[in-house]
């Protein structure tokens, strides 16, 4: 990378004051998501001038409420989504192999079979793994970042999940998916590649307008506007384009989640995969997660009404949850084990037809362009951001002849921190770190100490979100860089650690 990728308040500020100054942007992206943050990285590497802005923080929307995996596409051939199946197992592979196999890993998908019907189920069940598959071959994942599905017995299935009812427990089949370390993490270092490549990543930076050639920024910290000229303006809004183009119809879902502590799971490493009951393709799962958690989603449910900067989850749907897991629970979960939930809002295409069901809807993304020229990026997921960066990039230079056509190069840029997956041992860091910076750990370790978090989060960690990962507030730190603020106690114990992270700094936080 030809710049520095650190992130800081100081380069913000800068930055800031160049871009009121300084002549027209080639590319203003609006929305610091992962694609928002993709974008940016694929225009920057590109060559063109290039500035996000967010109005929050870096994943402050549906890019941090993830079920933190890297799909295979498994579901999406479930319902004849052959391209998007396709789509999704390449680009798993990339994340995986090439652009942040410190960010990944092989999460093993295991689903318990019963007597009655063990066999019927346990064949349909490898069907689908074996499916899945199928595309990870066609696309070249090698078996030794994700194995082979098959039949497990009843000791292993026990081994690998304890927590189930051992009693009619005739075995399982374990499946092999993607897993993020953080869907959170994933962005920053998204943005901050873009910013090695001469982007400028500008958090707190609100377009209260937008159009084709320009929009009007307003500052969240001073207030102060201004006014920006760009040959192309990118939303990457998510489910609040329509913001910024009242013709962008979107069908929002709500994907829910809860946490609970992972002993309550058995300290189990692997997903615990339950069907939802009359559904042949739909799923409830365990996660496991940090900080000693593990996650269990997920619903998909029409998110009407308002749209709320953060949404909650609501009783129906963490009823449901609990419901569907406990089919298999020997100890049921109860709403006393439940620690804190949370929810995403998934930026669904509205369907033609006006289907009700959002689980239908297709997870395709599509560019859409307005009648003031202002482009909008909707649809699609996590998974596949690379890909909706590229198409976007695409839509913008072809719209264009002045630009230079310079094809994507992102399938080769690894994000900041990528180490080759095989080489991991060699880096001389603690493990914990290794997980979270990879080839940047030994760096984030030699930060000087001082008040340590909840949950075994160092002062080094909070201070490298600070000093290189752009944190301007506290809850940046915590909700977004740590995820420590996922649970209320946490939150509460760590607070005075993160305020002495800015200090240490030398940075007030916002």
């Amino acid at each position: 990378m030809p710049h520095p990728s650190a992130l800081t308040a100081v380069r913000r500020a800068r930055e800031l004051d160049a871009l009121a100054a300084g002549p027209p942007l080639d590319v203003l992206v609006i929305g610091g998501g992962v694609t928002g943050a993709g974008i940016a990285l694929d225009a920057a590497s590109r060559g063109l001038r290039t500035a996000l802005v967010e109005r929050h923080d870096l994943a402050h929307g549906t890019s941090r409420w993830s079920s933190k995996l890297v799909h295979g596409g498994l579901r999406y051939l479930a319902t004849g989504q052959v391209a998007i199946a396709h789509e999704s197992a390449a680009e798993r592979h990339l994340l995986m192999t090439r652009l942040a196999p410190h960010l990944t890993r092989a999460l093993a998908q295991v689903v318990p079979l019963y007597a009655p019907g063990h066999v019927p189920r346990g064949a349909f069940v490898g069907l689908g793994y074996g499916l899945g598959d199928g595309l990870r071959r066609v696309v070249g994942t090698p078996g030794a970042v994700l194995g082979p599905p098959g039949p497990i017995g009843r000791a292993e299935t026990l081994r690998l999940v304890p927590s189930v009812e051992p009693k009619e427990l005739r075995g399982g089949v374990r499946g092999w998916d993607g897993q993020l370390i953080d869907d959170a993490r994933l962005v920053v270092a998204i943005a901050r590649t873009a910013a090695g490549y001469g982007a400028s990543v500008l958090t707190r930076v609100e377009a209260v307008s937008a159009g084709g050639d320009g929009a009007v920024l307003r500052d969240r910290l001073t207030g102060s506007e201004v006014s920006v000229r760009a040959r192309a303006v990118v939303s990457a809004a998510g489910v609040w384009a329509g913001e910024l183009d009242a013709d962008v119809r979107l069908r929002p879902s709500r994907g829910t989640h809860l946490v609970v502590s992972a002993a309550r799971l058995g300290g189990s490493d692997a997903s615990l995969t339950v069907p939802v009951p009359g559904s042949s393709s739909r799923f409830v799962f365990t996660l496991p997660a940090p900080h000693g958690r593990a996650y269990i989603g997920l619903t998909d449910v029409p998110a009407d009404g308002p749209l709320p900067d953060v949404p909650y989850a609501t009783e129906p749907e963490i009823d449901a949850l609990l419901s569907t897991m406990n089919t298999v629970l020997a100890r049921p979960l109860t709403r006393d084990d439940v620690l804190a939930t949370f929810a995403g809002l998934r930026p669904l295409l509205a369907g033609a037809d006006g289907a009700d069901d959002t689980s239908d809807l297709s997870r395709r993304h599509a560019i859409l362009e307005s009648s003031s020229g202002l482009l909008s990026v909707v649809g699609g997921k996590l998974t596949t951001y690379r890909r909706m960066a590229e198409d976007a990039v695409d839509a913008v230079i072809r719209r264009d002849p002045s630009f230079p056509a310079r094809p994507s190069s992102t399938r080769g840029i690894p994000l900041a921190g990528a180490w080759p997956r095989h080489r991991m041992a060699e880096i001389a860091a603690p493990p914990r770190l290794v997980r979270r910076y990879g080839a940047e750990a030994p760096y984030a370790a030699a930060l000087p100490d001082g008040p340590a978090a909840a949950r075994g989060v160092t002062a080094q960690e909070l201070q490298w979100g600070v000093a290189v990962e752009g944190a301007l507030g506290l809850d940046d730190l915590l909700d977004r860089r740590t995820r420590l603020g996922l649970v209320e106690a946490d939150r509460e114990e760590s607070t005075d650690a993160a305020a002495a992270a800015f200090a240490r700094a030398g940075v007030e936080p916002v």
